[in-house]
């Protein structure tokens, strides 16, 4: 394909010359702030065993973009390059597969890193047994405590992958490892347009809701970066944004009285959490008794013989407790509001 530049509305595309003209597989990578990683991203793109893929990097208004351009320069006749304003990584997504040109998606993170084998493995996988949608495990790194563990220990996958499963979250999909059909995509609205947390979990839910069939393996074909400093908000924020996100789905999915119940077994647990988080919120502060009170209303929505021995060390011991609590979890303390 010849190397070509356009600029529509506000967006830019930038094909390489060595981008294969019609390949089977498209790489989706949307990029903000990623201008440390996206080389080492890249560099287990191109050392895949399957070959015939295009990868399309999507910039969405990045404010690295300078030292971004810089790293992604010497591989950019090997990429479509897209740019556009900052609207957030579910239309840099939209962008990337409207400008994809194969049947096959494979969504990948531009801080993540697939294993050599990851697209053999994966289209393999999802033709001999007529998926529409198929994800893998993934081994945790970056520096955090979790260093080594499988992604599946902390998000499972048990039991077939479909629509209540996922819903339920007794399936958890990691997105950087999801190779999907086209078709199933777009037929499923793609990504949602607003800047809005969850998208990729909202599409997987649409896609499974019409029919897309979902092929799970535990497998670890990535390496998924865990970035503590890329966590936005504190650990109630984030609560508080998941129930946001089931609240989301039930408008704009149509669901079944079982669906239903399922959203709102997720907000009853959800709503455990947020009271958990408020008890250690108010813990750092020493503020034992208001501390206590919160674990107790998290343990009405959630029984829990754990919570009961803290409601029961902060009756009887709360310094204690708290020295005890400081020492074991200072990576998890530093996102609780004190």
């Amino acid at each position: 394909m010849n190397n070509s530049s356009l600029k529509i509305r506000e967006k830019f595309i930038r094909v390489g010359r060595d981008v294969l003209a019609a390949p089977k597989v498209s790489i989706i990578i949307p990029a903000f702030n990623i201008a440390d990683f996206i080389a080492e991203t890249l560099d287990s793109v191109f050392i895949q065993t399957f070959y015939n893929f295009e990868v399309i990097v999507i910039n969405d208004g990045s404010p690295d973009t300078e030292s971004f351009e810089r790293a992604l320069a010497p591989y950019l006749e090997r990429v479509v390059y897209l740019k556009q304003p900052n609207i957030g990584a579910g239309p840099a997504r939209n962008f990337g597969i409207e400008t994809a040109k194969g049947e096959l998606i494979a969504f990948l993170d531009g801080d993540d890193i697939w294993f050599p084998e990851f697209l053999e493995s994966q289209v393999k996988f999802l033709e001999e047994n007529n998926f529409d949608f198929v994800y893998p495990d993934a081994l945790l790194f970056g520096g955090s405590s979790q260093d080594g563990e499988n992604y599946s220990l902390k998000a499972p996958s048990n039991g077939e992958a479909n629509f209540e499963s996922l819903l339920d979250m007794r399936c958890n999909v990691i997105t950087s490892g999801v190779v999907a059909r086209k078709k199933n995509i777009v037929e499923a609205g793609m990504f949602e347009l607003e800047r809005v947390r969850a998208h990729d979990f909202v599409l997987w839910l649409r896609m499974a809701k019409q029919g897309a069939k979902i092929g799970y393996r535990r497998k670890i074909l990535l390496k998924y970066r865990v970035r503590i400093e890329s966590l936005s908000g504190n650990s109630i924020q984030r609560v508080q944004r998941e129930i946001d996100v089931f609240e989301r789905i039930k408008k704009l999915i149509q669901l079944t009285e079982t669906e239903k119940q399922i959203i709102e077994n997720q907000l009853i647990r959800l709503n455990a959490e947020i009271e958990i988080e408020r008890g250690k919120s108010l813990l750092l502060q020493e503020n034992f008794e208001a501390a206590r009170k919160s674990f107790e209303k998290g343990n009405k929505y959630r029984k829990s013989n754990k919570l009961r021995l803290i409601i029961l060390l902060l009756k009887i011991s709360p310094r204690l407790f708290l020295r005890f609590y400081k020492s074991q979890r200072e990576e998890e303390i530093a996102f609780i509001p004190n």
